[in-house]
């Protein structure tokens, strides 16, 4: 069972789509368990398979803290057929990420994360067609105007991709507004990963747009070029794999909101 778990987690919660590629690339095993369910923990809720808590390649529990992400956790390992398949378990790879390599190291993870906060997507805004430019400004001036207003996190916008330097104090402020615990670290970076935007994945986190809106903003660009030129299917498929994992991280900061 470890080398499986293994497999569907991937080893990093810095990159979501290379725990993507890696279960990709392992071959399917047979599922080895009758029921998949939880039991209360110390800290949480663990996740079981008959009967058995899940442990992550390190030998550490999964403890979830939240009944729901637990329930739903087990749910993706109750999904599974004869063969257990990665791609359909996003939770438990978020799980297994957040247990082995943020827990012990939360902050360094919300500081990679706020990395993005120098040259967040949302600062560089289309010079024209005026039909581009109104609709980055409809998708991100909310959130712009939203971390200034709530955070205090004054930014500056350019035309272009002619690098801006963000004031520190800005930058400061919104850091400020980073959650605190490793389950929501976690999912705030990879919504920031996916995204290309700390400030949509702050904007989530503290629910000032769902999860639709958040995502429709970091794909305005993209899909203005798809209205223009037509869908690519490759790019289609990516950016599906890509939207399995956001919607995993949302989740995640839901829950742990309610």
């Amino acid at each position: 069972m470890r080398e499986l778990f293994d497999e569907v987690a991937g080893q990093s919660p810095l990159d979501p789509q290379e725990a993507v590629r890696r279960a990709t690339r392992a071959p399917q095993r047979k599922r080895f368990y009758t029921s998949a369910g939880i039991a209360e923990a110390d800290g949480g809720f663990s996740i079981t398979l008959d009967g058995r808590p899940i442990k992550t390649p390190s030998g550490k529990v999964v403890i979830a803290p939240r009944k729901e992400i637990a329930d739903a956790i087990a749910a993706e390992w109750a999904a599974q057929g004869e063969t257990i398949d990665p791609l359909t378990m996003p939770l438990t790879r978020f799980a297994n990420s957040v247990v082995e390599a943020v827990v012990d190291r939360a902050d360094v993870v919300a500081d990679d994360a706020a990395k993005y906060l120098g040259t967040d997507l949302l600062f560089y805004r289309a010079g024209h067609p005026e039909a581009l430019v109104a609709k980055e400004a409809a998708h991100w001036d909310p959130i712009v105007f939203w971390a200034a207003e709530s955070l205090g996190a004054h930014f500056m916008l350019s035309e272009g991709i002619l690098h801006v330097q963000q004031p520190e104090s800005a930058i400061a402020a919104a850091r400020k507004a980073f959650p605190n615990d490793p389950w929501s670290i976690a999912a705030l970076h990879v919504v920031t990963t996916l995204t290309g935007s700390a400030l949509l994945a702050l904007a989530l986190a503290h629910e000032v747009q769902g999860p639709d809106a958040i995502w429709a903003a970091a794909h305005v660009d993209e899909d203005w070029n798809i209205e223009k030129w037509g869908i690519d299917e490759e790019v289609a498929a990516r950016r599906a794999a890509r939207e399995v994992d956001f919607r995993a991280a949302a989740r995640i900061l839901q829950a742990l909101k309610a």
